[in-house]
């Protein structure tokens, strides 16, 4: 996943400096991630917070 960015508060995995979901900037040190199409339906996107589909990283560093 090479050239990919976490949002350091959503994480949301974007190639761009800023998130397009929240604003705020993204680094490239993040660990792991996961594939979410559909939030509503997901334990996984209810523990994170996550309510838009996406692909996000575990941990973001």
């Amino acid at each position: 996943m090479k050239g990919l960015n976490a949002c350091k508060s959503c994480h949301l995995l974007t190639e761009k400096d800023r998130c397009p979901h929240c604003s705020e900037q993204t680094v490239n040190r993040w660990r792991g991630y996961v594939i979410v199409r559909d939030p509503a339906q997901s334990q996984v996107a209810k523990k994170m917070n996550i309510t838009k589909p996406g692909k996000y990283a575990l941990k973001v560093s």
